[in-house]
């Protein structure tokens, strides 16, 4: 393993001076800065996560709250995990995944070890009861979701409200006068998720603008659950001719449900849905959808910490606007 003194040698500079170009802590002048660095990429030198921590006073860790639970679309999830943690390897970040139920005081924990420099929570909750203690870490803290009472936080997060209203909007627009949504399962809404309560929101209050009449389902995952879904959204009394569906893990089965009813896509029934667009695109009827950005989401969570890092920003929220998507699999009435 390639040591400090070596690069120092190679770069004809003492070692203090490459531990001041690698922390930054003192000015350099640029010919002695671009020799050093250039030793230290010609020798392949790694500088130590510790002892470069203690130079610091960094432990060049960003914390990530995502609690697991057995109703998640874990897919989903990691594809949010992965993006931030690639944009934080991009800042020279590691990522320390927190995956239990962490309650009031794990992010002060995190921060008070010197775990982590900077925190992100996902699986935000409307009335999230680590909002509190999120204030007062005495750390960067962004929320990936978007709670109630949000004020004295950063957040980002899609704008599922405005989801909720687009997608109710466009089946209204064509003619629908009877539609209904199917959601995630009921324990996503027990718990108070904050995405799936905002995109509720969104869509009956668009409906009820509108004077639509409209059904609300949760549905859980699995054939059965699908299938009885369907025979309340479907039955005749409803009248239903399109569905918005906000709920990632059904899609495939639920189109195959149809097909087995003999339901045609659009021909029969409009389908709307919320998912990444690849999913969406390879289903087996390619759906009209809103896209869940978790990429840039993700990179953004990851911005906005790093902006914060050892410096004061007012506190900010950010919500992507939807980006609709049409594939064909909404008809007009």
């Amino acid at each position: 393993m390639i040591t400090i003194k070596e690069v120092a040698h190679h770069a004809g500079v003492s070692m203090s001076t490459v531990s001041y170009v690698l922390s930054g802590k003192r000015s350099i002048s640029e010919e002695t800065k671009r020799r050093v660095e250039q030793s230290i990429v010609t020798l392949g030198y790694h500088p130590n996560a510790g002892a470069r921590a203690l130079a610091s006073n960094r432990s060049r860790v960003v914390g990530l709250v995502v609690p697991l639970h057995s109703d998640q679309n874990m897919p989903i999830i990691m594809r949010f995990v992965s993006s931030i943690v690639a944009r934080a390897r991009d800042h020279d970040y590691d990522v320390l995944l927190l995956t239990k139920e962490a309650g009031p005081g794990e992010a002060h924990r995190v921060i008070a070890r010197s775990m982590a420099d900077a925190i992100i929570v996902m699986d935000v909750e409307s009335a999230d009861p680590r909002v509190p203690e999120l204030r007062d870490v005495d750390a960067p803290v962004v929320l990936l979701g978007m709670p109630d009472d949000h004020e004295g936080l950063s957040c980002v997060d899609l704008d599922f409200a405005t989801a909720g209203r687009q997608m109710a909007g466009h089946l209204a627009d064509r003619g629908h006068r009877s539609i209904a949504l199917i959601g995630s399962p009921p324990s996503v809404y027990e718990r108070g998720t904050s995405y799936a309560a905002r995109l509720l929101a969104g869509f009956q209050g668009e409906t009820a603008k509108r004077g639509l009449p409209a059904s609300v389902h949760s549905c859980a995952a699995g054939f059965d659950a699908v299938s009885e879904c369907l025979d309340d959204v479907l039955h005749p009394d409803r009248g239903t001719t399109g569905l918005v569906v906000h709920n990632e893990a059904i899609l495939g089965t639920l189109l195959l449900e149809l097909r087995r009813r003999s339901l045609d896509v659009p021909g029969d029934l409009s389908v709307i849905t919320l998912c990444p667009g690849d999913v969406a695109e390879t289903l087996p009827v390619p759906l009209t959808s809103i896209a869940v950005p978790a990429q840039e989401l993700g990179a953004i969570a990851v911005e906005m910490v790093m902006a914060r890092l050892g410096r004061e920003l007012a506190p900010e929220v950010r919500l992507l606007q939807p980006l609709l998507t049409d594939r064909g699999s909404t008809a007009s009435r």
